[in-house]
């Protein structure tokens, strides 16, 4: 009986951690950039886009599929950063055993 109240208040803290590493990961903001910095993403560590910014030049009618290129490109290096982020948050969660990729809060 021990043994399952003491499973039972673990599982309690590592609850406690969870919700605090969610709010700890709502903070952290990345920032991905295509185009040498003619589009830029920002994003939080839970993978919540932030801002978009995109320079006038790109605002040409006759070059869309470049912008969307540039977009795709910029949201995927975000992407990979607050991954990154929010692996080496879990890491100090879960004492230095990391998850395996995709697998986030």
């Amino acid at each position: 009986m021990a043994d399952f109240l003491g499973m039972m208040k673990q599982a309690a803290q590592l609850q406690s951690k969870m919700k605090e590493m969610q709010s700890e990961l709502d903070r952290i903001e990345v920032e991905g950039i295509s185009g040498g910095g003619l589009v830029n993403v920002r994003m939080s560590a839970k993978m919540e886009v932030r801002a978009v910014k995109i320079d006038p030049s790109l605002l040409n009618p006759d070059e869309v599929g470049v912008l969307e290129d540039l977009l795709v490109s910029a949201l995927a290096d975000a992407h990979r950063k607050a991954e990154a982020a929010m692996q080496d948050k879990m890491k100090t969660l879960t004492g230095g055993l990391s998850l395996p990729p995709g697998l986030g809060l």
